[in-house]
């Protein structure tokens, strides 16, 4: 390992992690760092188990190892760095902070994207997130998806978020513009795990692949449109990439998806997937009431549905 580096942060691993894997463990031993920039360091050679590299994220434990995860300085320096980044702040108090994040603003620092994240601007906004771990922030959207998300401003209302979101009783919504036209709404009911193949992409897992996790998102259909469709999705679960994976699943990818989406000579030309977190709803940690947002779609995707109506 390079030498202009920290020393090692040495853990041991619990004993009733035995069988589960290296990520998901240090994940709860680490949870200052989100699980894909945990991911990246052991696959850049920066963590040993018992003294011996180890790059496997997927690795099953035994209990009693001892870690050692080597981070460089400069690397970690930034990622913790408040910079001052607009914010589009939808609501907040003394508990949550909701934000409406641009496309294009990535949400935790990671590989290739150690600044100039939404966690770098939200410890501008309120240096007391650096108490909290990952700044507060309890679930992601993919770099080039806009919409809303939550944060907690305290420990107490993180892992109250959290519970919230592992009992499926957040509820989230987005607007979706699909390749084709979709004939009525359903729900995909179909584990989401790594792609076999491509390690940087996510697909249906098969009956057989014990790495794939239950995925559900419901789908309704907001306007037809001449080779497209406008749906509101709605999530019962949170994989990574869920919908965009879902709908490619069965024919209907997103619009400028450039990961799981396909060539669309006839429609205009979209720069992201078109995909937007419109409506959010939870029970506030604290005073225990239903809150409710809602946000329109950007300007880019109102400029697109425009461009496909006209199409008619």
């Amino acid at each position: 390992m390079p030498s202009d580096v920290l020393q090692p942060l040495l853990l041991i691993c619990p004993p009733e992690a035995a069988g589960k894997r290296l990520d998901q463990v240090l994940a709860r031993l680490l949870p200052q760092y989100s699980r894909n920039r945990l991911q990246g360091w052991i696959k850049a050679g920066q963590f040993a188990i018992d003294g011996v590299e180890e790059r496997d994220v997927r690795k099953k434990l035994r209990g009693g190892e001892a870690f050692a995860l080597t981070i460089a300085p400069e690397m970690d320096a930034l990622a913790n760095t408040p910079e001052d980044i607009a914010l589009d702040i939808v609501f907040a108090d003394a508990t949550l902070i909701v934000i409406n994040k641009p496309a294009g603003l990535v949400v935790h620092p990671g590989s290739g994207n150690w600044s100039g994240t939404l966690l770098n601007a939200l410890l501008h906004y309120d240096p007391r997130l650096a108490e909290v771990p990952r700044a507060g922030i309890v679930h992601r959207l993919d770099k080039e998806t806009s919409g809303l998300m939550v944060v907690a401003r305290t420990l107490e209302a993180q892992t109250d978020l959290v519970r919230q979101l592992q009992a499926r009783s957040v509820k989230r919504e987005y607007l979706a513009v699909t390749v084709g036209e979709v004939a009525h709404g359903g729900t995909v009911d179909a584990p989401i795990g790594r792609h076999p193949k491509d390690r940087v992409k996510m697909a249906v897992a098969r009956a057989d692949n014990a790495t794939g996790k239950p995925a559900v998102t419901h789908y309704r259909v907001k306007q037809h449109l001449t080779g497209a469709t406008l749906l509101v999705c709605q999530l019962e679960t949170g994989r990574t990439h869920q919908i965009r994976v879902h709908m490619a699943h069965i024919g209907y990818p997103l619009l400028g998806d450039p990961v799981y989406g396909r060539a669309a000579t006839k429609l205009p030309a979209f720069h992201r997937q078109a995909l937007h977190a419109t409506r959010l709803t939870l029970t506030h940690p604290v005073s225990g009431e239903t809150m409710r947002w809602e946000v329109p779609m950007p300007e880019d995707m109102a400029h697109l549905l425009a461009q496909l109506r006209g199409m008619a």
